[in-house]
């Protein structure tokens, strides 16, 4: 196992690990200020695709931890990212999702519509409405690539456990018979989009999360350690004849920066 005190890059989950909602978790400033301390470069890689990376930055800036725009990774930046390699530049795509999710497509050269396309992309939307699912729809049975952002069934908010992408995307499959282009975790497309990012390399970076299936799972099949905090999703009691294992579990961000002072 790579000891903590070798990890110089680091590729963080948000929701479930820095915070709940619009709460921060314990130890948040603590932890990036030891972070910077040490020199740890870092990429905030998050499966939620409804934000900008501009509204990352300011809702971190709220919490007190100060980061720049190119420190922020979304599986909506992702999808993007994706979808430019196989689609032409100007190529019209459909979307369910916020501004995150709009904002990447339009800044990779893509032309957002509310009709008929070839690409649908799909991501959280909290404006969710019939019409949107039934247009998806339409486009999908047409033919229409169908690319979701993750594959989250549930979010962690402060007010519980709330329907994630993954919900959508299932109700769409259900719909049209057709499963999913999944670009977020636990595809390892976006961890090595962020190593990319980072410069790191497998034996000196490793992805922190909350979710078995998607963090932890994704930082196996990238090939990177793992390190699990239970302050979002995923028990520990889950990890008991899991087939993958994390390299490390803490209780949260601020145990993990106690344990992580000490080597």
């Amino acid at each position: 196992m790579t000891s903590l005190s070798a990890i110089r890059h680091l590729i963080i989950d948000m929701d479930g690990v820095l915070w709940h909602g619009d709460a921060p978790l314990p130890g948040l400033v603590e932890f990036f200020s030891f972070l910077r301390a040490r020199g740890i470069r870092f990429v905030l890689a998050t499966n939620n695709a409804s934000q900008t990376p501009e509204q990352y930055v300011a809702k971190l800036g709220r919490m007190g931890v100060p980061v720049a725009r190119d420190e922020i990774l979304t599986s909506a930046q992702a999808a993007a990212l994706y979808l430019a390699g196989i689609a032409p530049r100007g190529e019209s795509v459909y979307t369910i999702g916020e501004a995150g999710v709009q904002q990447a497509l339009t800044e990779q050269g893509f032309r957002v519509t509310g009709g008929d396309a070839p690409y649908v992309v799909v991501g959280m939307d909290r404006g969710l409405t019939w019409d949107k699912l039934a247009q998806a729809t339409l486009n999908i049975r047409a033919g229409a690539m169908f690319i979701g952002t993750n594959p989250d069934v549930t979010l962690p908010t402060e007010r519980g456990l709330t329907q994630g992408n993954g919900a959508v995307l299932a109700a769409l499959q259900a719909a049209t018979d057709v499963s999913p282009t999944i670009v977020g975790k636990p595809e390892p497309l976006m961890y090595r989009q962020a190593m990319a990012r980072l410069g790191g390399a497998g034996a000196d970076t490793a992805a922190l999360g909350d979710r078995l299936e998607t963090d932890i799972l994704g930082a196996v099949r990238a090939g990177i350690p793992s390190i699990f905090v239970l302050s979002g999703v995923s028990r520990r009691g889950q990890l008991a004849g899991l087939a993958y294992q994390p390299d490390w579990v803490f209780e949260n961000i601020a145990d993990l920066t106690a344990h992580w002072q000490n080597q």
